[in-house]
C-alpha cells in the first residue's frame, strides 16, 4: 500500500511538472504577491491569456508569467494548466476576440438563457461554429457556450478591422472615461494608469510592458513638451538625487495639451492653466512623453499576440 502511494504521489509530481502551461480561464485573472486571497494585487490577465506556470504553493496556488513577462500567484481554479501540447493547441485554435467592453456568454443561442461567463474586452476563446447572429466558444477547460455577435467577432475578422491609427486608439481610450481606479487593475472592471494604458493597448492588439517605469523605457523618449504628438504616451513623477526618473503616473496624450489617464477614474486632463480641465497636481510633477507606436514589433518589449512567444509556443 505504502508503495502504491509513492508511485501514484510521483505520477502526481510528474504531472505537474509536465503542466508547465496554462491559459487564464475566467474574464479577469488577479494577480497577487504571494499565494493568498489577502494579498496584495500586483496585475491582471484576462481570459484566454496563454501563461507560464513558474511553481506551485503547498495550498495548489501556481505562480504564473504572463506575455509582458509579469508574475505573480493566482487561484488554481484562475487558469487550466496543460502540458506543452494542449498549450500549443490551445495556441492553434481559432478564437473568438471580445471587442464590447463587457459582455455575457450564454448557455444556448439566445439572450435568456443561463449565463457560463462574464468576459471584458481583449478576453480570447476558442471559436466553434455558429448558429444566427450567435457564436459559439469554448473555454479552456471545456465549458462551452454562445457569445452574441455584437460583443465579439472572429479574430480573422477582428484582424481585417484592426486599426492602429491614432485617433482610433484615443477613441478606444475614451470609451473607459468614468471607469473606476483600481490598483493593479487592466480591465474595464477597473483599471490603475499603466493598466489603462496597457488594456486600451492591447484591444488593438498591441503588448508593452505592464507598469508605468518600464513603459516610459520602450519606445522613443519625447524630452520637449512642444514635440509631443496624440497618442504618445505621457509620464508623470519626480527625479531622484542622482537624476533618474522616478516614473509613477502615466497617461495618453490627447493633443492641445490635454491627457487622458486613470487616477480615482479614467478622466481628461490638462497642461494649459487656462483649460477648465487643468490638473496642476500632475502638470507640476510631468517629466517626459514616450513614443511607442512606431515602434511595435522593432524592439524588445512592443509586440503583438501575433509576434509575442507566448502566443506562438
Amino acid at each position: 500500500m505504502k508503495r502504491l502511494l509513492t508511485i501514484l504521489a510521483l505520477l502526481c509530481c510528474l504531472n505537474a511538472l509536465a503542466q508547465e502551461y496554462g491559459v487564464v480561464n475566467i474574464s479577469v485573472c488577479n494577480m497577487r504577491d504571494t499565494a493568498e486571497f489577502e494579498a496584495e494585487m500586483v496585475s491582471q490577465a484576462l481570459l484566454g491569456t496563454p501563461v507560464h506556470v513558474l511553481e506551485v504553493a503547498e495550498n495548489a496556488w501556481p505562480r504564473i508569467q504572463t506575455p509582458d513577462t509579469y508574475t505573480g500567484w493566482v487561484h488554481y481554479a484562475a487558469i487550466t494548466r496543460m502540458t506543452r501540447e494542449e498549450y500549443h493547441a490551445w495556441n492553434a485554435a481559432p478564437k473568438v476576440v471580445v471587442t464590447a467592453l463587457s459582455g455575457i456568454v450564454h448557455a444556448a443561442a439566445s439572450a435568456q438563457s443561463a449565463t457560463v461567463s462574464d468576459v471584458v474586452a481583449g478576453d480570447r476563446l476558442k471559436y466553434l461554429g455558429k448558429k444566427g447572429c450567435w457564436l459559439q466558444v469554448g473555454f479552456p477547460d471545456g465549458r462551452t457556450g454562445w457569445l452574441d455577435s455584437k460583443t465579439g467577432m472572429t479574430e480573422e475578422k477582428w484582424r481585417k478591422g484592426l486599426s492602429r491609427d491614432v485617433q482610433d486608439i484615443l477613441a478606444t481610450a475614451q470609451s473607459f472615461l468614468g471607469f473606476p481606479y483600481l490598483w493593479a487593475g487592466m480591465s474595464p472592471k477597473g483599471v490603475d494608469c499603466s493598466g489603462f494604458v496597457r488594456a486600451v493597448l492591447f484591444m488593438h492588439d498591441i503588448i508593452i510592458p505592464r507598469d508605468a517605469g518600464p513603459q516610459s523605457q520602450v519606445g522613443e523618449r519625447i524630452a520637449d513638451p512642444k514635440a509631443l504628438e496624440p497618442g504618445d504616451l505621457v509620464f508623470f513623477g519626480k527625479y531622484r538625487e542622482d537624476g533618474s526618473p522616478r516614473v509613477s503616473h502615466v497617461g495618453f496624450y490627447l493633443g492641445d495639451k490635454r491627457f487622458i489617464h486613470s487616477q480615482g477614474l479614467v478622466r481628461i486632463s490638462s497642461f494649459d492653466p487656462a483649460d477648465p480641465y487643468y490638473d496642476a497636481q500632475n502638470a507640476g510633477r510631468y517629466l517626459f512623453g514616450g513614443r511607442v507606436l512606431p515602434y511595435i514589433d522593432k524592439e524588445e518589449g512592443l509586440n503583438t499576440t501575433l509576434t509575442n512567444p507566448y502566443y506562438a509556443e
